[in-house]
């Protein structure tokens, strides 16, 4: 029984550092994207605007909240809770020092989160009974199924390799050589993909504001719009962690590991800044005639590699 407390305080804390890392990685953002635009972005509240996050908090969950007559309104209340909840979950695949709880099937745990949240955006945008939202729920199936193909296919390489689904033995392999130094088109291909998984530039049609007027969550404000926004931003850094595991594979989370991290979430806010919007039909032919096809190839090459070496071994 005490071990499940401890258990249990521990993933609570972890939790609750997450979310003030979101918090602050949302001001993070918000500097870097003014910087690129030259400009200077928050800088007014505290030293170097450090306390803008707490305002914006405040101001969102003071907002007054208005509701339509036309809503489905216990899944248009639920889903953006569930979403959040979600994003939270995922991170017991995370290997600690001291681990909360070591899932051996963790890879396939990660994707049915990737595709349970799918559900989520839908009826965010159904239950809001706008056509904005619906078209862009509709977008957001279309775009992640396409993008978790190739999310999938890139995990299953590594399990080949790795022989486990544990993102432990991840990290142990690694121990004497990373991932990247032999697999660099796949740390590309699995930062784009990501890129659309999370729906962010240039792949954010979901909320493609200049057709959709936000996209699924134009209904949605005040505390319920904090829930999808904090969501959003804790699988963004999810997936900061993830590139650095799969890739670089530190083993345990030291500074070095840390600051890889926060590498890949500024190159996120980067390509965010720079790159102008895909077309729909360009980010479609992008997963399916480029990626897949390049995929599978890799995969029969490790496959092969693999099955030389297990016959000279013999």
């Amino acid at each position: 029984m005490m071990s499940f407390i401890l258990m249990l305080m521990s993933y609570l804390v972890m939790l609750i550092n997450v979310l003030i890392g979101v918090a602050f990685l949302t001001l993070y953002e918000r500097k870097i994207l003014g910087y690129v635009q030259a400009r200077k972005g928050p800088n007014k509240m505290g030293f170097l605007g450090i306390l803008q996050p707490f305002n914006d908090a405040i101001k969102l969950f003071s907002k007054e909240y208005i509701l339509s007559y036309n809503f489905n309104y216990y899944i248009y209340m639920i889903s953006p809770l569930f979403m959040l909840l979600l994003s939270l979950f995922i991170w017991v695949l995370v290997p600690l020092m001291v681990n909360i709880w070591e899932m051996s099937m963790g890879v396939l745990f990660l994707l049915s989160l990737l595709s349970i949240s799918v559900y989520f955006v839908m009826y965010s945008g159904w239950a809001s009974n706008s056509i904005y939202s619906l078209l862009g729920s509709l977008r957001s199936i279309a775009q992640t199924i396409s993008y978790e193909v190739s999310l999938a296919l890139i995990l299953v390489i590594f399990i080949f390799l790795v022989d486990s689904f544990n993102f432990y033995d991840m990290m142990i392999y690694q121990l004497n050589l990373s991932f990247l130094f032999y697999m660099v088109p796949l740390f590309f291909m699995f930062l784009v993909s990501s890129l659309a998984e999370l729906n962010r530039s240039p792949f954010d049609f979901v909320e493609g504001e200049s057709e959709l007027v936000s996209g699924f969550n134009i209904e949605y404000a005040s505390g319920v719009f904090a829930f999808l926004f904090l969501a959003e931003y804790s699988m963004i850094l999810f997936f900061s962690m993830m590139l650095m595991l799969m890739f670089w594979g530190f083993m345990w989370f030291n500074m070095l590991s840390y600051f890889f991290i926060m590498m890949f979430f500024s190159l996120i806010i980067l390509i965010r800044g720079t790159y102008p919007r895909f077309r729909y039909d360009m980010l479609m032919s992008l997963a399916w005639k480029k990626f897949l096809p390049f995929i599978l190839t890799y995969l029969i090459f490790i496959l092969g590699v693999k099955f030389l070496i297990y016959m000279i071994i013999i």
